[in-house]
């Protein structure tokens, strides 16, 4: 199974690894935009206050920019190490044994704005850009990436269930036909149900987490609720394709 992951707006600093090098990450037939990508954002970046107003960055522009400025020379490490914020915390990566870290790498891919979707081991810099940001002179990022991006996601999943659990605009960027999407509701006391904003990344990491370490290889949703019931979530088949996890 393929199993996606939103990126975020945070993300470590620093690194061990190699300058950027396109030829070290996953599904190369999108190198041709993500070269484009970082050279216009490179570009953007030569103007702080320019790139703070499109970025829509405000206090602590100046490091942002300075993270765009040098994406061909700074160093990489491991995507899944790279991305943080509260879904990464519920993952908790680095619990991981040398084994379950071998699994993750080899289920889970990341989307990204500039890099359109990496897979966890990939080796990447520090960056700041969005989903929705339009940068000058190109079309909206959907656009940059909808002509190659959702065949190459195709291609990486090679027939394997996709569990897509980024976010609606990361999965504009390029959809995959037929995957598995998850939502979060929390439920009432008196039984109604409402969309959570604040905890969705955290169940859906905890959901990935599942994902990682289970011994079996899902090939429907009825799989995939077996597997996030066994660890402890509340899950519910919607659809053929959507999956609710519920929370009290």
């Amino acid at each position: 199974m393929l199993v996606l992951l939103p990126p975020s707006e945070t993300k470590s600093d620093g690194g061990s690894g190699a300058p950027l090098d396109l030829a070290d990450l996953a599904m190369p037939q999108l190198n041709a935009v993500r070269d484009m990508l970082i050279t216009e954002v490179g570009r953007l970046a030569a103007d702080p206050a320019l790139s703070a107003k499109v970025l829509g960055l405000g206090k602590g522009a100046d490091a942002e920019v300075a993270r765009n400025a040098t994406l061909r020379t700074s160093p990489t490490r491991p995507a899944l190490e790279r991305y943080t914020g509260v879904l990464y915390d519920a993952l908790d990566a680095k619990s991981f044994t040398k084994a379950q870290r071998a699994k993750a790498d080899a289920r889970l891919g990341i989307g990204s704005a500039l890099f359109g979707a990496v897979r966890a081991g990939d080796p990447i810099p520090a960056y700041r850009l969005s989903g929705g940001t339009k940068l000058p002179g190109l079309p909206t990022l959907s656009a940059v990436w909808r002509d190659v991006l959702p065949d190459a996601l195709y291609a990486e999943a090679a027939g394997d269930l996709v569990i897509d659990l980024r976010s609606g605009t990361y999965q504009q960027l390029g959809r995959v036909p037929g995957a598995i999407t998850a939502n979060v509701l929390t439920e009432h006391p008196d039984g109604s149900r409402t969309v959570v904003s604040h905890f969705n990344k955290h169940h859906k990491g905890l959901l990935a987490r599942a994902l990682v370490l289970t011994r079996a290889e899902p090939t429907d949703i009825r799989a995939v609720a077996r597997v996030a019931t066994k660890a402890g979530l509340r899950a519910e088949i919607a659809s053929p394709t959507e999956l609710l996890i519920i929370t009290e």
